[in-house]
């Protein structure tokens, strides 16, 4: 893409683009309230969080628009259908207007894609019927592109609202004995617009920490990311001059390897 490329945008529009996430296994209470309590400042689309905190959520977030999306057998995947699908209605039923569901990675990796036909059809009916949208996770550091086109496939013929990168956690063992991941990259970004139909939105999640890399996922097709930067990314809009009135702004094509990788 050449740096001349441009977007309209709002910073509502910008702040709609952002589920923010509290889902760090060591964050407190206070922590979880704290992070709700931002997510309504900024008006973001949702607050991510842990099930437990549904009620929580519903309590800081009530008449804010920001929507609560708790997230289902995370980070792993490995629950059976059965309690994925009791999991997700729970969720569902005790307030969660979009939920976060973890495919099981490793019936990806094996093929078996009658059964992760059947897991994603059963969590995104039972969703569904209780008035929620489903985002289904990949966790493409897992995944060759082989099975990336095949789940959009998948996720495409059963109607799923989203289908979401990366959980933010899905950390490969690397040769040195490190871990790391890399979430979001700009050719998986690509490949999951190319392979899903137009109306299964696309969500970005690990690794969109600035401005740039928002505006530059946007324009890829990206509709929605996962971010805990959420402060740092609307703060930096004001300060570009984003406000309430729609504005053109450059779009820049990142290549940093501690943010969207290309």
């Amino acid at each position: 893409m050449a740096n001349t490329a441009k977007l309209t945008v709002t910073l509502s529009q910008l702040a709609r683009m952002i589920d923010h996430s509290l889902l760090h296994p060591t964050m407190t209470d206070a922590e979880v309230r704290s992070g709700l309590e931002l997510a309504k400042q900024y008006k973001t689309a949702t607050a991510c969080i842990k099930p437990y905190c549904i009620p929580l959520a519903r309590q800081v977030l009530d008449g804010s628009g920001v929507g609560v999306c708790p997230v289902i057998s995370f980070p792993a995947g490995n629950s059976t259908i059965e309690v994925k699908v009791f999991e997700a209605s729970q969720a569902a039923e005790a307030g969660g207007s979009e939920i976060d569901m973890v495919v099981n990675v490793g019936k990806v990796l094996s093929r078996d894609w009658d059964y992760v036909t059947r897991e994603i059809r059963a969590v995104n009916d039972a969703v569904v019927a209780r008035g929620a949208i489903l985002k289904v996770i990949f966790e493409n550091d897992y995944l060759r592109d082989e099975h990336i086109v095949k789940l959009c496939e998948i996720c495409s013929d059963l109607d799923v609202a989203f289908v979401k990168t990366s959980t933010g956690y899905g950390f490969v063992k690397q040769p040195d004995g490190t871990y790391s991941y890399k979430g979001a990259t700009v050719p998986h970004l690509k490949l999951m617009r190319k392979y899903s139909k137009p109306s299964v939105q696309i969500k970005a999640a690990g690794g969109v920490r600035t401005l740039d890399e928002l505006l530059y996922v946007m324009s890829l097709g990206v509709t929605r990311i996962g971010a805990t930067a959420t402060v740092a990314i609307l703060e930096e809009a004001k300060r570009r001059g984003i406000g309430e009135t729609q504005v053109e702004v450059e779009v820049k094509p990142m290549a940093s390897a501690n943010g969207v990788a290309s």
